[in-house]
């Protein structure tokens, strides 16, 4: 019998998983915070992801539930499966997504690597943190933050003093998450994909490149991690897939440091940004194997379908009209490219596409997924 899966948040993720929904076969009901979003084309349903009664009322309607996001509370993620519906993945996985000191302390315990990390309370804690680290340190908050937000390199806790106010005036205290400033020579991001049976599926290890904190481009494999590296990455996403029980997509961000080391940085458990070159890189994307994990399908093949591929972000857009108007010049210069709107109006910093381009040669690949990505920008 046909699955109908449902999608709580209605941005470019849920938007993705509609061409896989239909080609699986799946129903697609999306729980959008607002009318017109990315995802609109499956958006069944519109309200309040932090409302209760609004998820309990979308849960009836579909046969299991994932997430464009990390953001649903948790007292709603376990009254849901209080009520036996089935949620991939569960609170118990996404608690560790949720809260960054939390993170650091179930990997910490599972021996993975991670960069040194306290979780301080006030300003003194952190000044001797800083003191025992040369003096700088990279400040997070423990929830929230994403695309840079809610992260801060410091040298004085002094810098950190409005921060620890915010805390004082929260009902519920808490801490800051201070980790250390890794000198790394690139950031990589490795992708699992595991389902409820404990089938997984690992794709290539890629090569991230961040503009003012957010993801700018993505290449697929990361060049030069043949061996080792891709060993060690594919060997750490499943540790914590497994540790953490995660189902879906899982995304671990990672730094190579200038030592040699990898070390975890983030933890995504949805699709991602670094994985969007999946759908024309690989032979399943991560939103049709999303989904294949959700409905507890047999997960498709990750192996690479060209050698190289090269996925540049669409930041901002054109400064007049939208990203589709720009199709033609973009379409007739680089027919090699492939474009992915998220129906979204340009914005300075904002994610409103994606270009990716597939070959033989990474700076051939490099070249035209820049240079048609390019044509937006302006």
């Amino acid at each position: 019998m046909p699955q109908t899966i449902g999608v709580i948040g209605g941005g470019q993720l849920a938007r993705m998983m509609i061409p896989p929904s239909v080609n699986l076969g799946l129903g697609l009901h999306v729980l959008a915070e607002t009318e017109g979003m990315s995802a609109q084309l499956a958006a069944t349903d519109v309200g309040d992801y932090r409302d209760a009664a609004t998820v309990l009322a979308f849960a009836p309607t579909v046969d299991a539930i994932t997430f464009d996001h990390e953001h649903v509370p948790q007292p709603i993620l376990r009254e849901l499966v209080a009520r036996g519906y089935q949620v991939h993945p569960g609170p118990d996985a996404l608690l560790y997504a949720q809260d960054k000191i939390l993170m650091r302390e179930k990997l910490t315990e599972l021996g993975l690597p991670v960069p040194d990390w306290a979780k301080v309370a006030n300003q003194d804690d952190l000044q001797t943190f800083l003191d025992a680290h040369n003096g700088k340190g990279v400040l997070k908050t423990a929830r929230g933050g994403y695309d840079g937000k809610g992260v801060r390199i410091i040298s004085d806790a002094a810098e950190a003093a409005d921060w620890f106010a915010a805390l004082a005036e929260d009902a519920n205290g808490g801490h800051l998450l201070v980790e250390e400033l890794v000198d790394f020579r690139r950031e990589l991001a490795q992708l699992i994909a595991r389902r409820p049976s404990g089938q997984s599926a690992a794709w290539p290890v890629v090569e991230t490149v961040q503009k003012n904190g957010v993801c700018a481009e993505v290449l697929a494999p990361a060049p030069g991690s043949e061996g080792r590296i891709a060993e060690v990455a594919a060997d750490i996403a499943q540790r914590v897939a497994d540790g953490l029980g995660v189902t879906g997509v899982l995304a671990v961000e990672l730094f190579e440091t200038s030592d040699d080391r990898i070390l975890i940085n983030e933890l995504a458990m949805r699709p991602h940004n670094s994985g969007h070159w999946t759908i024309e890189g690989s032979v399943t994307s991560q939103f049709e194997q999303h989904l294949r994990a959700v409905a507890d399908l047999p997960l498709g093949s990750a192996a690479l379908r060209s050698p190289h591929t090269v996925m540049i972000n669409v930041l901002g857009g054109p400064a007049e009209g939208v990203m589709e108007d720009l199709y033609p010049e973009v379409f007739a210069q680089y027919p090699e490219a492939k474009v992915h709107s998220y129906s979204k109006l340009p914005r300075p910093g904002r994610k409103i596409g994606h270009v990716t381009v597939t070959g033989e040669h990474i700076d051939d690949v490099a070249y035209q997924a820049r240079a048609a990505a390019s044509l937006f920008d302006r």
